[in-house]
């Protein structure tokens, strides 16, 4: 019995838990890693260490995968399209996938197909930065390179024209968006195979610190039927536009005024989804390897009435496995994950599921437990 070959680049922990997802199938997985020691490194016996921006490379690590697909949107646009004329199916293809490599294109694109977005334009300078400014009502505003960000960098708060300038150091467009009144964030994370099947997990509300994710809440509570429905819907007609194949999470935010508008947008497994390992009937994660091998896609329910995730983060407290003796203890529902990486200061290294009926206690056992395994609290 022959089983296909998923060649995945990066070797993030987004592979490590994406190959996780695949083993139960019996798919094979091939990782093209930077180091020895990244987090699906570590774990998937199939390994190419190479230079995922060199088409040589990709060309030699897709030889003996039926399928290519991302932990990352780095990799060149014009490679993609490279080894889709060399005959190997990339999923999400290059057409669809650089949306999330650039986000002017995104904004362009978003607004051929009618997708709220907040006001925008590509600026030349940081006096042109001052005329959009003008534009959309005075400063703040925010500046973003438009490619490279991730996890709030290539992001700028503007508050003066002279903030403006640190942005067009990087030698890169830059896209200027109006500072959003906002009441929290939301993610809307759907599933698309190649035939056309897709389906939409809750819409979730994502909490965020100094620009990474802290907590991911699902179902986004006190979020009407109405505005959800809506969410799921527009990140439905998104990957269907864009011809996604596999995971897309569309981050939004939920303005003072009730309506919702993209922020930005990820085709890959996503942090908002992390909730899905323990909390749905199906992952993010298994999901993404049905879709990239076009079989029919799973269930994507919720299993329990509230499931909370929360991001560990590096602190000053190395041993976290130490740690694991008073986390289980204390609440033997907990679900941890790590990934394998060196422990270092607001260093993602891993992350937390809990679920059940009250909130609050799902809230409190989560954070509880994510603040142990750094060391910020101690009992």
């Amino acid at each position: 019995m022959t089983f296909p070959v998923v060649g995945m680049v990066g070797g993030g922990q987004l592979a490590r838990m994406t190959h996780e997802a695949g083993i139960p199938l019996g798919i094979k997985f091939k990782i093209l890693s930077d180091t020895p020691q990244d987090s699906a490194a570590q774990v998937v016996s199939d390994v190419v260490i190479g230079d995922y921006r060199d088409l040589e490379t990709l060309r030699a690590f897709a030889r003996g995968c039926d399928v290519i697909t991302f932990d990352h949107e780095h990799v060149p646009t014009e490679h993609l399209r490279a080894l889709e004329a060399d005959g190997i199916p990339v999923r999400p293809g290059p057409d669809a996938l650089v949306h999330a490599q650039d986000k002017g294109v995104m904004r362009a694109r978003l607004d051929e197909i009618g997708a709220p977005s907040p006001r925008h334009r590509i600026v030349r300078d940081p006096a042109d930065a001052g005329a959009f400014a003008d534009e959309v009502g005075g400063f703040p505003i925010i500046l973003k390179t438009v490619r490279g960000g991730y996890d709030g960098k290539g992001v700028w708060f503007v508050r003066t024209p002279q903030d403006a300038e640190a942005p067009f150091k990087a030698g890169v467009p830059v896209l200027a968006e109006e500072k959003v009144a906002y009441v929290r964030e939301l993610a809307a994370n759907i599933v698309r195979s190649p035939h056309g099947q897709a389906v939409a997990y809750p819409v979730v509300e994502s909490v965020q610190v100094d620009g990474v994710c802290d907590t991911v809440i699902a179902p986004a509570p006190g979020l009407c039927e109405e505005l959800a429905g809506e969410a799921q819907s527009l990140a439905l007609r998104i990957a269907t536009e864009l011809g996604v194949t596999g995971h897309l999470a569309v981050e939004l935010f939920e303005t003072t005024d009730g309506r919702i508008l993209v922020n930005e947008l990820a085709m890959r497994p996503h942090n908002s989804g992390h909730w899905t390992q323990d909390g749905a009937v199906t992952s993010q994660f298994a999901n993404h390897v049905r879709a990239v091998l076009d079989l029919p896609l799973g269930d994507p329910r919720p299993r329990a009435r509230w499931t909370v995730m929360a991001n560990v983060l590096g602190g000053d407290y190395p041993d976290m496995y130490a740690a694991y003796l008073h986390c289980m203890a204390h609440d033997p529902q907990l679900k941890i994950h790590m990934y394998g990486k060196d422990v270092k200061p607001g260093r993602k290294v891993g992350h937390v599921n809990t679920y059940g009926d009250d909130l609050d206690d799902v809230r409190e056992r989560a954070r509880h437990a994510a603040d142990y395994l750094r060391g910020t609290v101690t009992e």
